[in-house]
């Protein structure tokens, strides 16, 4: 099948006009042609010159923010419906929506009332990067700051593209996170004025997570909010992977369950920025660095956990352990022994026999043999008859350890 050239076009934050004319010259540019493109009359008719390129060969059109287009031009979902069920049924057209508003492109063009519900042929959430993948691009870095870097940042690709690896780590956090002008100094504050409507109430809740508030109760203490307005919020904050919820492994609909955030550079932001904003408003940034990095240590912990369930989950893909686990996460509760609260912070098990028990130490010295021996006593809590024991290190394991 011949193919020709992809039609590109980005929707503005402007008006239908301009995105209309946007449109055209993505068109006249699909075509091969040169110059200044005539304006076509109407979306329509921009639409149609498409599924007209796309009679006898595959174009690909990708519509990119389709969000700020459909703002621009609210009638375009139902008018897209209209030509893919009578006019693109016949050609070779394949069409691409691509939106960064998560809450837009699940409602309103996913969502059971969207006019283009239904007709869809497939659809791809993109995930942020991992470690193992954002690690790639800072090969100056050791891997430890590697870490503390994909801690702070995250694996979204545009917060990735800010770091400038001819800069130290603090330099890289100071002047493209903690400096106001920069591009992730705010980030987090306008990406939910952009996606909901009351984003006093949310920044509230995403401060308390960050600051320790864990659970449902805290949060509405924390912030003053009634408890059943911050579910709602939670809910939200949840459906654009800002949120978190937590259960025990093997719990379902637990009253253990917590809340964290999940995107690293929110939970970085709300952990260390509000309390020092006026600081930082006024140019202290070398103050506030060496005020909020001796707290680094205790940051990475979670963060440190992160990275090696997702180190499991390769060896697991890779038939690498003793057994493939079918499910992996964290557990906490009481041990009915002592009547005290125990943690484990990864176990992976296959539901019967087996199961992996891991403790993970992001620590400055080694870890010595006491962290086995308590894994072994909390792991005696689960029933499994075969066990294995998994301890990650930032700075290795005393002789007496190993």
């Amino acid at each position: 099948m011949s193919r020709q050239a992809p039609c590109v076009f980005t929707g503005l934050e402007s008006s239908a006009k301009e995105n209309l004319q946007n449109f055209s010259q993505s068109i006249h540019n699909a075509k091969g042609s040169q110059g200044e493109a005539p304006v076509y009359s109407d979306f329509e008719a921009a639409l149609l010159a498409v599924a007209e390129l796309a009679r006898d060969e595959q174009i690909v059109l990708v519509i990119d923010e389709y969000p700020y287009l459909a703002a621009a031009y609210p009638g375009i979902s139902s008018l897209l419906q209209r030509l893919i069920d009578h006019e693109y049924q016949s050609t070779k057209i394949f069409l691409i929506l691509c939106g960064s508003s998560m809450s837009f492109m699940e409602n309103q063009v996913l969502g059971a009332k969207s006019p283009l519900f239904g007709r869809r042929t497939a659809q791809i959430k993109l995930t942020p990067m991992q470690f193992s993948e954002t690690r790639l691009f800072h090969s100056e870095y050791s891997m430890e700051e590697q870490a503390l870097l994909y801690g702070i940042v995250g694996g979204i690709p545009l917060y990735q593209r800010q770091i400038e690896n001819e800069l130290s780590l603090a330099e890289n956090i100071k002047q493209n996170i903690l400096e106001t002008s920069s591009y992730l100094f705010e980030e987090p504050t306008n990406f939910l004025m952009q996606e909901v409507r009351e984003p006093a109430c949310y920044n509230a809740i995403a401060q308390a997570i960050a600051t320790g508030s864990s659970k449902l109760n805290q949060i509405a203490t924390k912030t003053g909010l009634e408890s059943s307005a911050c579910v709602n919020y939670l809910k939200n904050l949840t459906a654009l992977s800002i949120v978190k919820r937590e259960t025990p492994l093997g719990e379902k609909n637990s009253r253990n369950s917590i809340y964290k955030l999940a995107e690293p550079l929110f939970r970085f932001w709300y952990r260390f920025i509000p309390r020092h904003y006026s600081q930082l408003q006024n140019g202290m940034v070398d103050t506030v660095y060496s005020k909020i990095e001796p707290f680094f240590s205790e940051y990475m912990g979670s963060v440190f956990e992160d990275i090696c369930m997702e180190w499991l989950w390769g060896q697991n893909a890779k038939n690498a352990l003793p057994f493939n686990f079918a499910q992996v996460g964290r557990w906490w509760g009481t041990d009915k022994r002592t009547k005290t609260q125990v943690e484990i912070d990864i176990i992976g098990e296959d539901k019967t026999e087996a199961a992996i028990f891991s403790e993970c130490k992001w620590r400055n010295e080694p870890v010595d043999s006491d962290v086995i021996k308590s894994l072994q006593e909390k792991s005696a809590l689960f029933p499994h008859p075969i066990k294995f024991w998994y301890i990650f290190s930032k700075r290795g394991f005393t002789k007496e350890c190993e």
